[in-house]
């Protein structure tokens, strides 16, 4: 109790009144502790950083010239790529600053014209999938059109495509991870299509413009500098690298953990954290997954800065842990041997392939 006092988190004490809401008692607790305040030394820091940083790849990539090593080039602006768009996802949980414009405008900067996703188009299909994480025919996330994540899915592909697929499906876990390799071309392009929809889309005209200069602008520089096959295999390993880092960053986050039938309805506590899985591990790890290997934290208070998670996950363990809320912790490679194993056995036609903790919490929500 001292060490959380010493670093600003204020205990968690056993509930006294159990008519107050779970998540309501536990908003308070992390209110009352300042883990929601604004960080903006550390996120002007990292935005100046970002920009600084691509701005001298890029002089570097025009500086080597047209060579086989630009590959090693490539596989830098994938990670650094990748570390925008985290960035970027930050300040579209309204973490970094305070105005919704503010954050909607870096959002913008950091997305579309510097890594060439839609923010728009992600924001969309994030928020659902924050409003019911896991949740059947309600979490875009578990609706891939590659992989399958339910027994429905599984029956529903085999009927479509024939039982050819049968090896194939009961063996995609193997092939989830390859196939993330696909992932960066697939962003893009979904990026593409969403700002050419007729679906509503805020600020269309400045998500094209700025698509447009990211996307073009990047394949022109890439054909001055580099001849044609250079130029293809540097695009293939910077998508590559690009879509393998953002797929293992996100996977472990839900995949394997319970899914929700579409006619349960949880609290808000419970919907969030028992779907969701947190990856034990030191500081550095915080660094390569921008914050979500905080999983819990981050369903529960999105708009927290992301250097505070760490704190908070002490306070939010040992209260869902006083509540009866299973809080599931895991290491990194440990999840991605579970992402398998799940994938493979809803592959397999296993209707149950875990034992679902919303049985045992049914009655008591």
């Amino acid at each position: 109790m001292t060490d959380q006092l010493s670093r600003g988190v204020r205990p968690v004490t056993p509930r006294r009144d159990r008519g107050v809401n779970d998540f309501t008692e536990l908003a308070k607790v992390i209110g009352e502790s300042g883990l929601m305040r604004r960080r903006y030394g550390y996120y002007w820091t990292k935005l100046i950083g970002a920009v600084v940083v691509l701005a001298a790849a890029i002089s570097a990539f025009i500086m080597i010239g047209d060579t086989w090593w630009q590959l090693l080039t490539a596989g830098g602006l994938a990670v650094l790529f990748t570390q925008i768009a985290m960035l970027g996802h930050d300040a579209a949980h309204r973490q970094i600053f305070v105005s919704g414009r503010w954050n909607d405008w870096t959002s913008l900067i950091l997305g579309n014209l510097l890594v060439g996703m839609s923010y728009g188009w992600w924001q969309h299909k994030h928020t659902r999938h924050h409003a019911n994480p896991n949740k059947i025919g309600a979490d875009p996330d578990i609706e891939l059109p590659v992989v399958s994540f339910t027994p429905d899915q599984v029956n529903e592909r085999a009927r479509r495509h024939g039982r050819a697929l049968a090896w194939v499906m009961a063996h995609q876990g193997l092939f989830f991870f390859p196939i993330l390799l696909l992932e960066g071309l697939s962003l893009h392009a979904s990026s593409v299509r969403r700002v050419f929809e007729r679906a509503p889309l805020r600020r269309r005209a400045v998500e094209m413009v700025f698509l447009a200069l990211r996307i073009g602008g990047y394949l022109v520089l890439v054909f001055l500098v580099l001849s044609p096959g250079i130029a293809a295999a540097f695009l293939a390993v910077q998508l590559g690298v690009f879509g393998v880092y953002m797929g293992m960053a996100f996977a472990p986050n839900h995949k394997g953990m319970p899914l929700v039938p579409a006619d349960v309805k949880l609290d808000f506590l419970r919907r969030q954290v028992l779907m969701s899985r947190n990856i034990r591990g030191s500081r550095l790890l915080d660094v390569g997954m921008g914050g979500l290997n905080y999983q819990i934290e981050h369903h529960l208070f999105p708009s927290m800065p992301r250097p505070h998670l760490r704190a908070a996950s002490r306070t939010i363990k040992e209260y869902c842990l006083d509540h009866g809320v299973r809080y599931t912790e895991t290491g990194l490679w440990e999840s991605y041997a579970i992402v398998t194993r799940y994938i493979n056995r809803v592959g397999l036609g296993e209707r149950d392939p875990f034992e679902c903790p919303l049985l045992q919490t049914r009655q008591a929500v």
